[in-house]
């Protein structure tokens, strides 16, 4: 199966699900990560059931805090 996953063209997806995606890909602390799937966010309890379709948009999304108050 081809997908999109943050703007890349990745062929060969052998992922059912989004959470399954989320280990092939080998995605470090996914605790941390947001996903998009065709541009809608998913909320943490849909990952396992999120199916993927050839041709789906896949985006990771990683919120970074830091920075300093003054």
């Amino acid at each position: 199966m081809k997908l999109t996953i943050n703007g890349q063209e990745v062929d060969g997806v052998a992922s059912n699900t989004v959470t399954d995606l989320l280990v092939e890909q080998k995605v470090k602390t996914p605790v941390y990560v947001s996903v998009e799937l065709n541009g809608e966010i998913l909320d943490r309890n849909q990952l396992d059931s999120a199916t993927l379709k050839d041709g789906d948009r896949v985006e990771f999304l990683y919120f970074m805090g830091g920075g300093q108050w003054n």
